[in-house]
């Protein structure tokens, strides 16, 4: 809290120049690189689909949707990645190997050649000098466009040519002789872009769309005024026009990471709108009802009947969910735990509270073979205890899911864990009490509530408990999941040995195979072997599961090799694990159908092919499948040289720690939020500004924003709310 408010203060240092500066006359001063700006329209306010732009037909609309820019405010707050200086010319007689340059000159020849490819080249000079211009990719239409006597303004990097100095696939630009055209007096933005879509029509788009969204009663500006007066000197037009087209005599930092005034100003902001949006959700599910659940005879009888004590952290987190459950209003809680750190445990718990007060309970599961790890887990626990479990998954079909059905619907199954399948029409429950999510950053909101929804009469609702095994740093969580409580596992159950784990490039790959010989030989420990690809593929440096399978069989005839990928039946992933599972198979070789839900204590090894193509949240949950047992064990991240800074990084960090919290700081640090929480995590992972790694410091603050909007302000709240939030939900059919 005190580094976000560190990080405000000097915001609020910077903005003074935007309060009555050059800044703020720039948001409506026409750009001499354009030859002509959009009026402002004087629009209502409520975002617009990208169609109603002039020069957006469907065609462009739809690859503009590729990059998620469905109405004119994305487009407005779809920022640049890097900025170009295009604001002075440089002779071409000063221009060096390594320069980035805009520079004029009149053609004095143009030839296509052809060398071992074909490519233009066109000779320009100024008095100064001259330079060549080289393309390998050109129409007849662009050659017939630099004949000899054409001005051309150019921009690019040089680079030592045969003859001197050239560059490559510059941007170039027609220029009239009688008028000759001003040079940019803004940075130049470069944005994320997608095939199809030019830079240049994003450059026009987003001057179209920033002028159209800008208001002279801004709903932000005067929010901001309320709940965090740091900010509100910077508008929120003149923040658009800075972070779009930055003035050159006060440019943003030459790391885009470090604190900027006025692309800060609009990351809080929308991370403010989050905030709001998700606390709206907790206070609609605080207005209504759920049944108290209270624990009973059969919920001791299953922690004492357990082979081992729970941890201090589990029991701690069980009584804090028999808490909620006792309660009359709906539990709304996150449980994150570190790989290993028993959350199957806590949720059974849970299943028999509100078994046990008459209600039924679902767990719902991302994949198959993970609802089908914890189907046959949770069986082998509830039923000692004459609990009726059923398995409900997209595989069963005809009478085997219509008995599911019926007993869930009739109330003679009082458990039911499944996929996606639970939420499904058809689906009914006699008395649905409670709802677990496993991996909810897999699934979305939407869905979650869906099936909450399945126990819904009148104003009573289930109970809603979410786990992952994904670590997140609190920030994180606390960001994105505002509309839960948190609840944190971090202890390992005692016997657990932290997994060695070391880096050894692909050149050594004999090496990894002795290892494994030397491993499972004469049938004692086992291995897990994972790769990228299922099959061979000609556009991915990577080994493919099913060759590495062949492979080993060839070089380890002696052990007993098995496979399992996403592409086999779910029966055959299921008779695969089974197999691993009983100790029929020596070394399984896997997709990362295995990162979560497998468990078995006698595999000590696992080595992971390209490990440099997996982030650090994957490699670390993929590590987690060992290291279950007393037993020492190991992983061998396998590399192909040469190493990425972030991949030398990546891997150097896995070495460094078994701590899932302290890697997923790193991990936050290094990727952002997006695939650290998955792409379906509503509220989370749709930030156009915002990047919860960089702007971690100023969280403390927006909570406290928005805590005070819903008080002050609720009408200006929810204006904020829509514009950022709401529009990509109206228009998400485009």
């Amino acid at each position: 809290e005190t580094r976000g408010l560190r990080l405000l203060k000097k915001i609020k240092h910077l903005s003074v120049r935007f309060s009555g500066g050059t800044s703020l006359s720039r948001a409506t001063r026409p750009l001499k690189r354009k030859s002509q700006q959009p009026a402002e329209t004087g629009h209502a306010g409520d975002a617009q689909p990208v169609g109603s732009l002039p020069r957006v037909g469907p065609a462009l609309a739809k690859r503009l949707a590729r990059l998620g820019l469905l109405t004119d405010f994305d487009l407005a707050t779809h920022l640049p990645l890097r900025y170009e200086d295009r604001t002075r010319l440089w002779p071409i007689g000063s221009v060096r190997p390594g320069d980035t340059v805009s520079v004029e000159g009149v053609v004095e020849h143009a030839a296509v050649l052809q060398r071992r490819r074909r490519m233009l080249i066109v000779q320009i000079a100024d008095g100064t000098g001259s330079l060549q211009l080289r393309f390998f990719h050109f129409s007849v239409a662009q050659q017939r466009a630099y004949e000899a006597g054409t001005r051309l303004r150019c921009y690019g990097e040089a680079r030592p040519g045969a003859i001197g100095v050239e560059l490559i696939h510059p941007e170039t630009r027609r220029i009239g002789a009688d008028s000759p055209a001003a040079v940019d007096d803004t940075l130049t933005p470069v944005y994320p872009t997608t095939e199809g879509v030019q830079q240049h029509q994003l450059r026009r788009l987003a001057d179209s769309a920033r002028l159209r969204v800008a208001r002279a009663d801004d709903p932000g500006d005067a929010l901001l005024v309320r709940v965090a007066p740091d900010l509100e000197a910077i508008r929120f037009s003149a923040a658009l026009a800075e972070v779009h087209t930055p003035n050159p005599e006060s440019p943003p930092p030459a790391d885009l990471a470090l604190p900027w005034a006025p692309r800060d100003r609009l990351a809080f902001e929308e991370l403010l709108a989050q905030q709001l949006s998700l606390r709206r959700l907790r206070r609609g599910a605080q207005q209504l009802s759920a049944p108290a659940l209270g624990g009973g005879p059969r919920v001791r009888a299953f922690l004492d009947g357990l082979p081992f004590r729970p941890t201090g952290a589990q029991s701690r987190v069980i009584a804090e969910i028999a808490t909620d459950l006792a309660r009359t209003r709906p539990m709304l809680r996150l449980v994150q735990g570190d790989v290993g750190a028993g959350k199957t445990v806590v949720a059974c718990a849970a299943l028999l509270a509100a078994v046990e007060s008459g209600h039924q309970a679902v767990l719902m599961a991302p994949t198959e073979l993970l609802a089908g790890q914890h189907a046959r887990t949770l069986v082998d626990w509830l039923d000692p205890l004459g609990v009726t479990a059923v398995d409900l998954t997209g595989r069963h079909k005809g009478r085997a899911r219509a008995e599911r059905v019926a007993q869930l619907a009739d109330g003679r199954a009082r458990v039911a864990i499944g996929t996606h399948a639970l939420f499904q029409d058809a689906v009914e429950f006699e008395n649905l009490g409670l709802v677990i999510v496993d991996e909810q950053h897999r699934f979305g909101v939407h869905q979650r509530l869906a099936l909450r929804d399945k126990g819904r009469a009148g104003d009573q609702v289930p109970h809603q408990l979410v786990m992952t095994a994904t670590p997140i740093p609190r920030s994180l969580a606390m960001t994105a999941y505002a509309d839960l409580d948190l609840s944190v596992i971090d202890e390992l159950p005692p016997g657990r040995t932290p997994v060695e784990t070391v880096a050894v490039p692909d050149a050594r790959r004999a090496d990894v195979v002795e290892r494994i010989a030397a491993t499972c030989g004469a049938g004692r420990r086992q291995c897990y072997w994972v790769c990228a690809l299922v099959e061979e593929s000609e556009t991915l440096d990577a080994e493919a599961a099913e060759a590495t399978a062949s492979r080993l069989a060839e070089a380890l005839p002696e052990l007993r090799i098995g496979l399992v990928h996403g592409r086999l039946r779910i029966d055959a992933k299921e008779q695969a694990m089974a197999a691993f599972a009983r100790g029929e198979t020596d070394v399984l070789v896997a997709t990362t159908v295995i990162e979560v839900g497998v468990d078995v204590p006698n595999a000590s090894l696992m080595v992971i092919e390209n490990a440099e193509r997996f982030g650090l949240a994957q490699l670390h949950q993929l590590r987690g499948r060992v290291g279950r047992g007393a037993v020492a064990s190991h992983c061998v991240l396998l590399y192909r040289p040469p190493l990425s800074d972030t991949a030398a990084r990546r891997l150097r960090a896995l070495r460094e720690s078994n701590d899932g919290f302290a890697l997923a700081q790193i991990d936050l640090e290094m990727r952002g939020p997006g695939e650290l929480l998955g792409t379906r995590q509503s509220g989370a992972l749709g930030f156009r500004v915002a990047n919860l790694g960089r702007d971690a410091g100023m969280l403390a603050a927006v909570r406290k924003a928005a805590d005070r909007a819903l008080v002050e302000a609720p009408e200006l709240a929810a204006r904020v709310e829509a514009r950022w939030l709401a529009a990509r939900a109206r228009y998400g059919a485009v």
